[in-house]
């Protein structure tokens, strides 16, 4: 009963944080939620035995997808402060 109740808590905070980054306006809060998802989400398969693919999401979805994202936003960032400084 217990771990049902753990598991039932797991699935609803991945909705919760698959949702706060979907209807992010902020794009640097949305790649934070992104990262945060990405690593609950390993968690979620390191609870259905399965660490190989909660070691890739933790590395490649989280870590490095995550590190590209926040990069892009940074650089979009600054080219919308370009855009507006030139007008």
């Amino acid at each position: 009963m217990t771990l049902l109740l753990f598991d039932l808590v797991l699935i609803a905070t991945l909705l919760t944080l698959a949702v706060a980054a979907l209807n992010s306006a902020e794009p640097r809060r949305a790649v934070m939620l992104f990262i945060a998802f990405g690593l609950w989400l390993a968690l979620i398969w390191a609870r259905l035995r399965a660490p190989d693919v909660a070691l890739a999401e933790a590395a490649i979805g989280a870590g490095l997808g995550g590190a590209l994202m926040l990069a892009a936003a940074r650089r979009a960032a600054r080219r919308r402060e370009d855009d507006e400084a030139q007008r």
